[in-house]
């Protein structure tokens, strides 16, 4: 992605809320992981699907999409989250029933929530879509994003991204300098940019079908699947009739092993990223903007299956332009390694870790920080020209570093 992040950025209304799961964040330097089972932590799904996030309640003021996201009494409302009754899948969308006129500021209503809980190294995290927002101007993203304010030295994992009518899916981590994705990882994904640290990240575009767009709708959706270990993170992708036995035959209570997955299609190994030093606990996001950095740049846009301007669809009633911008979830889950580990001195233990710690606070905590802009499938390369380009929120300011973000907040307030 090539991003335009304001971590910094802070909104009144959005005080601090996180909870963390220590048990394998203490000295995860310590040990190595080995024969891990995973143990169930907690499940996103059916009617308290979304009891555990906090909606952002702004606009976006991260990637400079054309949406406002709603608080959950407005999404609630103008059903914009809500759980099919048919499926009891969760459903997250964009509004295509307001008529926008067009004016100066055009914002659609869309929505943006975070967990409440933070993932640390030695967690897994599983979801099962049927159906990946699409579209022109549309920008869907599920990540997951260091609990850090500053951005990005907590890190981020983008687990699944594109825009407009792309076809394939991407993967990325943004981090601090000095994390790279190492040239022997073992992946079945075409490796776009090695360097984490560019305003793209380290990016691997998906090479199996149906991985994003109207061709992962018609296959049935199908699953993905993240892995944050001190050897490295690692990222899967199957459709629906590929899902292995473990995750297909497996409920709510079952744990979880690796053994039938098969080679992933992202792989940023150790050896290139040390993931102790880059990656604090991580929040999981799920949302959709539309047109923004990425989605809207003409170039882009026009090369994303797209004709005009971004900004056309965005005004009017929205439908049937809108009709697929939308997220349907059977289900998240996530888990916690339960290993059999050996220290610095030899000896081994067994360790585990399935329960929540304590929450920091009692009011909610929106990202403060937003998506970025990557190309994948048959348009990675127009995406990772533009980043080569420099393409910056202010000239000559690299948004990737803690200087740069400094400034750009001192900027931003003063126009603010």
């Amino acid at each position: 992605m090539f991003f335009f992040r304001f971590a910094l950025l802070y909104h009144p209304t959005m005080p601090l809320r996180l909870r963390f799961l220590p048990g394998l964040l203490l000295l995860p330097g310590l040990f190595r992981f080995s024969a891990a089972i995973y143990t169930p932590i907690r499940e996103y799904s059916g009617t308290d699907f979304f009891s555990e996030w906090d909606y952002y309640g702004f606009i976006d003021n991260t990637t400079w999409g054309n949406v406002t996201y709603v608080d959950q009494n407005t999404g609630t409302s103008q059903g914009l989250t809500f759980i099919d009754s048919s499926t009891g899948h969760a459903i997250i969308r964009v509004d295509n029933t307001t008529n926008i006129p067009a004016a100066q500021t055009v914002n659609r209503n869309s929505v943006k929530i975070t967990t409440k809980d933070a993932y640390p190294i030695g967690s897994l995290i599983i979801i099962d879509v049927s159906h990946i927002p699409y579209g022109c101007s549309v920008w869907p993203s599920f990540w997951m994003l260091g609990t850090n304010i500053l951005w990005p030295l907590g890190g981020e994992i983008d687990i699944i991204e594109a825009i407009n009518n792309l076809n394939s899916n991407q993967y990325a981590l943004h981090t601090t300098p000095g994390c790279y994705l190492a040239a022997n990882s073992s992946q079945t994904g075409n490796t776009i940019e090695t360097d984490c640290s560019t305003g793209q990240g380290c990016l691997v575009q998906e090479t199996k079908p149906n991985s994003f767009g109207s061709g992962f709708a018609q296959a049935g959706g199908g699953v993905f699947a993240t892995q944050l270990d001190v050897s490295g993170i690692y990222m899967w992708f199957w459709e629906r009739s590929s899902i292995p036995a473990s995750i297909s035959q497996a409920d709510s209570a079952s744990t979880m092993n690796l053994t039938d997955w098969g080679t992933p299609t992202a792989a940023y190994l150790s050896t290139g990223c040390n993931i102790s030093q880059y990656f604090q606990p991580q929040q999981l996001v799920l949302d959709i903007t539309l047109c923004g950095v990425w989605a809207g740049v003409p170039s882009i846009y026009n090369s994303t299956g797209c004709s005009g301007q971004c900004i056309d669809n965005v005004i009017g009633t929205g439908n049937p332009i809108y009709n697929d911008a939308y997220w349907d979830i059977a289900y998240i889950r996530t888990y916690l390694a339960t290993t059999t580990t050996t220290d610095t001195t030899g000896n081994s233990s067994a360790s585990s870790s399935s329960s929540l710690a304590f929450s920091t606070s009692s009011t909610p905590s929106p990202s403060s920080s937003g998506n970025g802009n990557s190309g994948s499938g048959q348009n990675a390369a127009n995406a990772n020209t533009a980043a080569q380009t420099g393409v910056w929120c202010f000239p000559g300011i690299p948004w990737p570093t803690v200087p740069g973000a400094l400034l750009g907040l001192v900027i931003f307030t003063f126009l603010w």
